[in-house]
């Protein structure tokens, strides 16, 4: 069987305020097209459809196009709900939609409930397990821990039961959202840290045939059998970097399997330039970045005048400014941004602490106390869906 697997489409999102509606819908063209010209036999889409719980009406409708016409070349599709996602909204309606071949996957409750498709060797199974925000889906699972790794375990564990209870020969996909240890992630993805831990281990899939994961945002390979497809835009100027592009992947008859990249379309090229104003304005080898989005790093010790401005005549594109003065670590000066560079929110509350004290860090009890604050907070966040 052949597996078209993407993922992280975020539909609706903006690049730096620049709207990627129309990058979007030219993704979603390559897609269909994809499908047929490469005959694929199914369709796997690993969360975070939209890009926020109430996504605009012009994503909305895109989302809609896009159904209609995997619905239409009669390609089986399956998609499951990301943490961007809103589950209850995206899954209106998932029992009329099945009929026509797209399949949602939104209710935690349901992730051992597959949806079986055939081929000439037998039959494939696709679970779907949405994104599992620990303390709303605990109890539902019947986890033993808090963590993400409790509540996936508990769900895979459902998953394998269900598996091994199908004829022999059965071969099975797994679809999940999540941060998966040895997943390289991006600076656009939103934190889904839960008790000071976001990733979990790769074994947690062992026992099925291929794991199409979403969530990161670059497309990467765990294992042989479990794999990221990232998104297909770039969303950050950290994914300079990335290949942007799609996994079709060959499961055969004994569960054998093999994964091609198949490349996306990519609107605009990304940049990440650095140095002072008058070397890139001035350097020929930047010349190549011209109609790329850049984000410019300035080391000017000084504030040069107009930057942005002196900036965009040679890059026209140019959406991201950053001043970083070129200053010695002991510098007073230096940047607050800096200081927290690369720090997470716990570090930077763990630090606070420590600063009002004059040097005293937080107790092992109150760091929990923090860790349990900022846990309770994601989680009404996603409670009450508020839109980015």
């Amino acid at each position: 069987m052949r597996i078209l697997h993407t993922s992280d489409w975020h539909l609706g999102r903006s690049f730096h305020r620049v709207p990627l509606l129309d990058a979007q819908a030219a993704y979603l063209d390559h897609l269909v097209e994809t499908v047929a010209r490469r005959e694929a036999d199914a369709v796997v889409v690993a969360g975070d459809v939209y890009d926020r719980a109430v996504p605009s009406l012009a994503a909305v409708r895109l989302f809609d196009d896009a159904l209609h016409r995997l619905a239409a070349a009669g390609v089986p599709t399956v998609m499951i709900s990301g943490n961007h996602d809103s589950a209850r909204r995206l899954g209106v309606g998932a029992g009329l939609i099945a009929r026509a071949g797209i399949h949602l996957r939104t209710d935690p409750a349901d992730c051992a409930m597959p949806v079986v498709l055939p081929d000439a060797h037998g039959d494939v199974a696709f679970y779907g397990l949405p994104y599992l925000e620990p303390a709303l889906v605990r109890d539902t699972l019947g986890a033993t821990g808090t963590g993400h790794e409790a509540v996936l375990t508990a769900a895979m564990d459902r998953v394998r039961a269900d598996l091994a209870g199908r004829p022999a020969g059965t071969r099975s996909v797994v679809l999940a959202h999540a941060f998966v240890a040895g997943g390289e992630p991006s600076d656009s993805e939103r934190d889904i840290t839960v008790g000071g831990v976001a990733a979990v281990p790769a074994g947690v899939f062992d026992g099925v045939d291929y794991v199409a994961l979403g969530h990161l945002h670059g497309c990467q390979t765990v294992t042989d059998r479990v794999r990221y497809s990232g998104s297909p835009l770039a969303y950050s100027f950290s994914e300079h970097v990335h290949r942007k592009s799609m996994w079709l992947v060959d499961l055969g008859p004994a569960g054998e399997l093999a994964a091609e990249r198949v490349d996306c379309p990519v609107p605009r090229p990304l940049a990440r330039l650095r140095g002072r104003l008058g070397t890139l304005l001035e350097d020929p080898a930047l010349e190549k970045h011209r109609e790329a989005w850049v984000e410019a790093t300035l080391t000017d010790p000084v504030r040069p005048e107009e930057p942005m401005a002196r900036l965009t005549a040679r890059f026209p594109h140019t959406l991201a400014l950053v001043l970083e003065p070129e200053r010695s670590p002991e510098d007073p000066l230096a940047s607050y941004a800096q200081r927290l560079g690369g720090r997470d929110d716990q570090q930077i509350a763990e630090d606070f602490v420590a600063h009002v004290r004059g040097g005293s860090g937080p107790s092992e009890q109150e760091r929990t106390v923090l860790r349990s604050a900022l846990d309770d907070v994601r989680v009404n966040d996603s409670v009450n869906e508020v839109p980015r």
